[in-house]
């Protein structure tokens, strides 16, 4: 009897064929090939993860994630061996949903979500091929995957708000007199800015990284394991405050001789060393005792057939290669426009505002490629607003209105950072405007600046609506021309009067500015 369920537990070979491969085998085959092709058909989106890892220190640890999930398997390895592995339909929807969305951002270019896409598709191949007895052994590992993706630069704005103030909390409570203003401390004894670099993002990225494979290696339960990572998460960020505040403090008591330069950074991953350790240490008065693995039970399990696993091995590979085709036909370029590219021109402003062109050093908005531009400063004899108009007739990859730039050191020029971001609803001759309020600072010199953007006819400040709209316009064959309106006037103290500038000159030449873009968008 035992004989005969062998039979039909394995395909039928020819001798000549030499020995079969064990039932064991055959599901793990069929994952590694359909997640072969999974990378294979998504190669784009897999380069984009690898070269950030690559330029970018703070993920750097990307490089190590995959293997450390590996290894986390592999531990496991005597309790999975009593776990049938049997395909489960299902995933295959679930995968083809992955990949809808994965189109969607790849025609809309939203890299990280291609990139959330392509690890979630890994697991619904798991999910499909081995069923979910199997991936919910695995799922801890599985999920440490997801930290492979390069995301969280998104939170720098608001660690970088809450470390200055929680320095000039701490600061204050310990006597010493304190300016705060946006990201920038002055004492007595010397200036300092929180910078992008001492957000904290890479101590989070470490300690998340850290705390689950620490918490996947030690505890058994979920919630212990859910309480230690939200205790990783939170960590971080209040021993950044306090790392920037004893930098502040050392510079402070030193007259700025000592933690003013790179040290302070050196001073940081000590700090963050030490804290890691103690997180570790406390954490193991609570590690749950291993538990031995259960028996084997391999030869009560009644195991598909070879051929299963096959078809849905087949088909997962059908799902993850019909998505990268569309987005191809989509993206396809576009025909060549038959008549000459418009202009994008702009009337001149009525009196009392004259236009000059803008100076070298003065505040621009960075764009890639090679759209269209006017940049002027206006002038009405006492205060000056510049206005810059950006217009893509067609947007790629790289080159379109949110493709991210990075501005370079130069020497001799000044070096801005953004400090504030909200949105502002206003009032301009009798219609309303929503603009993406920032300030930003170059030393001691601020602009306030409003911008939003003009898609497919849609003013909006939203990058999420800009991209939907993007999306939109590919997939339904419409254009995808892009336009941002950017104003920016300079302040001392006060920004209201750099506000009643730019109030009073885009109340005198929006109708201008609509002009000139209906103009290009016919």
């Amino acid at each position: 009897m035992n004989a005969g369920r062998a039979a039909l537990l394995s395909p039928r070979r020819s001798p000549a064929a030499g020995p079969a491969m064990p039932w064991q085998h055959w599901p793990h085959a069929c994952l590694a090939v359909a997640l072969a092709a999974l990378l294979l058909m998504h190669l784009p989106t897999a380069s984009t993860m690898v070269g950030i890892w690559l330029r970018s220190p703070t993920f750097n640890h990307g490089f190590l994630i995959l293997p450390v999930a590996g290894w986390l398997i592999w531990q496991r390895r005597a309790a999975l061996a009593a776990i049938a592995p049997r395909p489960w339909r299902p995933g295959l929807l679930l995968l083809a949903c992955l990949g809808l969305v994965w189109m969607l951002s790849t025609v809309a270019h939203v890299q990280v979500l291609q990139q959330y896409c392509l690890i979630l598709s890994g697991i619904a191949s798991v999910a499909a091929i081995l069923g979910p007895a199997m991936t919910a052994a695995i799922a801890f590992p599985l999920a440490y995957t997801l930290l492979a993706v390069p995301f969280g630069e998104i939170f720098i704005p608001p660690l970088v708000d809450f470390t200055a103030r929680f320095t000039v909390a701490l600061l204050q409570i310990g006597g010493i007199p304190v300016f705060h203003e946006n990201n920038f401390i002055a004492l007595p004894t010397g200036n300092w800015s929180v910078a992008d670099a001492c957000s904290g993002l890479r101590y989070l990225i470490a300690s998340l990284a850290l705390g689950m494979l620490y918490a996947g290696v030690n505890y058994q339960r979920p919630a212990k394991r859910l309480v230690f990572i939200t205790v990783a998460l939170l960590l971080p960020i209040l021993a950044n405050g306090l790392r920037a505040c004893m930098v502040v403090l050392i510079g402070h008591w030193s007259d700025m001789q000592l933690a003013a330069g790179i040290d302070h950074l050196i001073y940081g991953w000590l700090f963050f060393g030490v804290v890691m350790a103690l997180l570790f240490w406390c954490g193991a008065h609570w590690r749950d005792p291993v538990r031995p693995p259960p028996g084997q039970r391999a030869q009560a399990l009644a195991i598909p057939q070879a051929a299963q696993f096959i078809r849905m091995a087949a088909a997962a590979i059908a799902i993850c290669t019909l998505w990268p085709l569309l987005a191809a036909l989509v993206l396809r370029p576009p025909p060549p426009d038959p008549g000459p590219e418009p202009e994008l021109r702009l009337a001149a402003p009525p009196a009392p505002w004259h236009a000059s062109p803008m100076h070298a050093a003065d505040w621009r908005v960075l764009h890639h490629g090679q759209p269209q531009r006017i940049a002027n400063s206006y002038r009405d004899g006492h205060r000056t607003v510049s206005l810059q108009l950006t217009w893509y007739r067609h947007q790629a990859d790289g080159a379109e209105l949110l493709a991210p730039v990075r501005r370079t050191v130069v020497s001799g020029m000044p070096q801005w950072e953004e400090v504030r971001s909200e949105r502002r609803t206003l009032t301009v001759a009798g219609r309303r405007l929503t603009v993406l309020q920032s300030v930003q600072q170059a030393a001691h010199y601020k602009l306030l600046v409003w911008r939003w953007y003009r898609q497919d006819g849609v003013e909006t400040v939203s990058p999420q609506h800009v991209k939907l709209l993007l999306a939109k316009a590919r997939l339904l064959g419409g254009a995808d021309a892009g336009a941002e309106i950017v104003l920016a006037a300079g302040y001392d103290e006060q920004a209201d009067h750099a506000e009643a500038a730019m109030r009073d000159f885009l109340t005198a030449m929006l109708p201008a500015i609509d002009r000139s873009l209906r103009h290009v968008e016919r």
